[in-house]
């Protein structure tokens, strides 16, 4: 068993590339490196104007997501950099427990 936390936010369709790039150096990149991460995982949809951007996350304990996420692990982490993206970030994440640890966006 495994615990899925999945981020939703979006940007300006302009900004997608470049919010895609900073969202693997933030995001990605930080989640990896705490213990108990076993997968990070990105979807993008074009809707409009806009990208939305899905990021879900999979660690092996409550634990591990407190690590990363600290005392309030439904708050959405955000880096001092995501607002020069036009970011709306969607201030709650979405857990859940699942058997499958792999690709939940294939």
């Amino acid at each position: 068993m495994a615990i899925t936390r999945t981020w939703h936010g979006l940007v300006p369709i302009e900004q997608q590339q470049a919010f895609e790039l900073h969202l693997q150096k933030t995001g990605i990149e930080h989640s990896s490196s705490i213990q108990g991460n076993v997968g990070a995982y990105v979807q993008i949809v074009q809707q409009g104007d806009y990208a939305h951007f899905f990021l879900c996350t999979v660690w092996s304990s409550w634990d591990a997501i407190y690590r990363f996420a600290g005392a309030q692990p439904s708050i959405a982490v955000t880096y001092p950099d995501d607002e020069q993206y036009g970011l709306i970030s969607d201030p709650l994440v979405i857990h859940q427990e699942v058997i499958h640890t792999g690709n939940p966006f294939v």
